[in-house]
């Protein structure tokens, strides 16, 4: 008799701690006071039972219940269970967000001018804030349908794209680009290691070259030199004047036009004197081998 006893108080431990276990899991406290209010909403997105209920962004509850409000066609009504120490003003709202993950939640939005407060047991006003969730779905779901069938027109572009011949020539062609290119590094390689250092060599043959004459010209005296410069054109300057002088033999020779005549003259009488020798020469040679005959 004993045993079957003690066997049932275990059983019935049993039960109560796997209750308590699965409240708790739940994160109801059963050793804790609450107050039980409702929330009216037109849609829950989702929300279920054993949902979290924040308050400035803290956990003051959780959602006991979900029901159809058979006496309000189009509303819900939700339980949820407040810790005693939670006041709710009057005014205040309840909001359901929609999370990344998909998961809903229940935020109190409190109406601290309100110095007046719910009665546990009341209606709380609720709505529901789809989040950036529901907005994805209200504003970019239908705008992906609308691009799906200009996507699947230019998938078709593209696998037509790629099928053309003209691809497989272009790839030829950059294959055929491509080898040039390389063949042309390995030349700039060879000018590299082979020419360009002779050049940089005749280069610096150059620099030193100019460095001597930049040297030898450092030692000209280009004082003395352009004074002597100076001193040769002074002259020439001086030569010219008395060219175009007529007061030395040179001047009179290029400026005076009387002695030019008078050669001209000259020049023209020993032609004629020598004309006259060549038609008559009797006249000025007389000669004879045994002398002058008596008249």
């Amino acid at each position: 008799m004993k045993k079957e006893f003690k066997i049932g108080l275990a059983g019935i431990a049993a039960l109560l701690i796997l209750f308590f276990g699965i409240n708790y899991l739940k994160g109801i406290n059963m050793f804790k006071s609450e107050s039980y209010y409702h929330v009216d909403f037109t849609d829950i997105n989702g929300l279920s039972l054993s949902s979290p209920v924040y308050a400035n962004g803290f956990k003051v509850g959780i959602v006991r219940d979900i029901q159809y409000n058979f006496n309000k066609p189009g509303h819900i009504t939700v339980g949820i269970d407040m810790d005693n120490a939670i006041k709710i003003p009057s005014g205040s709202k309840a909001e359901l967000i929609v999370e990344m993950l998909g998961t809903v939640k229940m935020n109190l939005i409190m109406n601290y001018n309100e110095s007046k407060m719910i009665n546990p047991g009341d209606t709380i006003s609720g709505f529901a804030n789809a989040g950036i969730m529901g907005k994805a779905e209200k504003d970019i779901l239908p705008q992906m349908e609308k691009m799906l069938p200009k996507l699947d027109s230019i998938l078709t572009s593209v696998n037509a794209l790629l099928s053309s011949p003209a691809i497989e020539n272009t790839l030829k062609n950059t294959e055929m680009i491509t080898a040039s290119l390389s063949r042309t590094s390995s030349h700039m390689e060879s000018l590299m290691r082979n020419d360009i250092p002779k050049l940089t060599q005749n280069v610096t043959d150059l620099t030193e070259d100019l460095k001597t004459i930049s040297g030898n010209l450092k030692n000209i005296d280009f004082e003395a030199t352009a004074s002597k410069i100076d001193n040769t054109l002074n002259n020439v300057y001086a030569l010219t004047e008395k060219l175009n002088r007529k007061d030395n033999t040179i001047g009179l020779l290029l400026n005076d036009t009387s002695l030019y005549d008078n050669l001209n003259q000259t020049t023209a009488n020993a032609a004629s004197l020598l004309k006259d020798l060549q038609e008559h020469p009797k006249r000025y040679v007389h000669f004879s081998l045994f002398g002058k005959k008596d008249k």
